[in-house]
């Protein structure tokens, strides 16, 4: 039992390890072989499957939605014309009915976010060792195949959306509204100290929440199948209720990914459309 409880641990440390490249100690750079050179690299490393999956994902968002635009057409649609107009449609009524300023780069925003974060979320449908399995036979020690169960890609986009927010407060109210909007609500002149110190915490709880939302929800969801794909080594039995709860748990995670997808989309236009306003 020990033994098997040290190859489970093994297993699932394994399928949780980003692919690290940094500077070693010795000052030589390259790619962590076990987790504790991924941690001697410290802040500067950077997840390689992460920005890799993340590209690459991008790209197929901007390959897909232009070619539907290219081939769009008046008469039939075909299935992809059809796919994005109806995506497109979703987003644009989304921010209809939840900002209510004037930017044209809310919209476009909103579509990228949506479709990015769904494609990145998607990953995790396909099954857990196929890509890391291949990319082991090619000499890569670790893989992890859904960008948003890392960390830092979801804290990058939150912190992005964090940056557009503060930009179009300082933009829309000036630098004198912004710092009233902190200092003065929600208790006036007189309560300054707690002001700052409540439209603070809320403030920087902007990116956080988006952050740890996202990244909660899909590293929750890639355990799991970690698990049931632990089920799979223990016998007939054992194998054929791995498969079930691996079906059950995949039909289900579909809904995760979207609304955790829709989720993120909902709360920046929400966050930006607080940016345009201005309190008097």
């Amino acid at each position: 039992m020990a033994a098997e409880a040290h190859t489970s641990s093994e297993y699932i440390k394994h399928h949780l390890q980003n692919l690290t490249f940094g500077q070693h100690p010795d000052g030589t750079w390259g790619i962590a072989q076990s987790a504790e050179q991924a941690r001697e690299m410290g802040f500067w490393a950077v997840h390689l499957d992460t920005l890799g999956m993340s590209i690459l994902l991008g790209a197929l968002f901007l390959f897909l939605f232009r070619k539907a635009a290219a081939g769009a057409t008046a008469g039939i649609p075909g299935g992809l014309q059809n796919f994005v107009e109806w995506v497109v449609e979703f987003v644009d009524s989304s921010v209809k009915g939840s900002f209510s300023g004037r930017n044209p780069l809310v919209a476009p925003l909103a579509l990228t976010i949506f479709i990015w974060i769904f494609l990145l979320n998607l990953m995790d449908l396909v099954p857990i060792d196929w890509i890391p399995g291949l990319m082991a036979a090619l000499g890569v020690p670790y893989f992890k195949l859904v960008p948003t169960t890392d960390p830092n890609a979801t804290f990058g986009m939150a912190i992005a959306v964090f940056f557009l927010v503060l930009y179009y407060s300082i933009k829309m109210k000036g630098v004198g509204g912004f710092a009233a909007e902190l200092s003065l609500q929600p208790f006036g002149k007189w309560g300054l100290p707690a002001n700052l110190l409540l439209e603070g915490v809320n403030l920087i709880a902007k990116p956080i929440s988006l952050a740890l939302r996202l990244f909660g929800n899909l590293y929750a969801g890639e355990m799991i199948f970690i698990l049931i794909a632990l089920m799979f080594s223990g016998g007939a039995v054992l194998f054929l209720t791995g498969g079930i709860l691996q079906w059950a748990w995949a039909v289900f995670h579909v809904l995760i990914i979207t609304l955790q997808a829709f989720i993120f989309m909902t709360l920046t236009i929400v966050y930006l459309d607080m940016a345009h306003q201005e309190h008097h």
